[in-house]
């Protein structure tokens, strides 16, 4: 993977990435308004396994804001992510307050460049690839990169929160 540069039209996702000096790979595709999977649409544009092309949610993990990374593939395990974070109960966040929150619209809600650095969990399948794909902070954008430098720029801990 060969490291980008901040270039006009980044996002907070990207300007975080070069500074950190982190390599990645910047993958755009024409995003599909219509389309009822953000995450299924990206893994096709890009031809990649539905398993290496990761969702991020925002849940509410006993009033705390907390963001979930999961495989497109699957869904979210909410009483595994409490667990993962040491609380009780979780529930997903107002799509609203998520969106204020991170600084990101749903559906480009990026683990990385958040206005607010908030708890992260990665589900612990991603550790199976060399690279993932995330959000790269807008529909239509992914950014590719292995999960240990994912893991290390959100301080995310590694579960096993995704189910199916």
């Amino acid at each position: 993977m060969a490291k980008k540069k901040k270039t006009g039209g980044g996002t907070p996702a990207t300007v975080a990435l070069a500074a950190a000096g982190t390599a990645y790979t910047l993958h755009a595709y024409e995003h599909d308004p219509a389309t009822p999977s953000y995450g299924e649409e990206a893994a096709e544009a890009l031809g990649v396994t539905p398993d290496r092309v990761f969702k991020t949610l925002v849940a509410d993990v006993d009033g705390e804001l907390t963001v979930a990374v999961v495989p497109v593939a699957g869904q979210l395990d909410l009483k595994a992510l409490a667990s993962a974070v040491g609380g009780k109960r979780a529930a997903m966040a107002d799509p609203a307050a998520a969106e204020r929150t991170t600084g990101y619209v749903r559906g480009g809600i990026s683990p990385l460049g958040q206005r607010k650095r908030l708890r992260t969990v990665l589900d612990s399948s991603a550790s199976e690839h060399a690279t993932i794909c995330v959000s790269a902070g807008r529909r239509g954008l992914e950014v590719e990169l292995s999960p240990a430098d994912l893991a290390a720029l959100t301080a995310a801990v590694l579960a096993p929160i995704g189910r199916g």
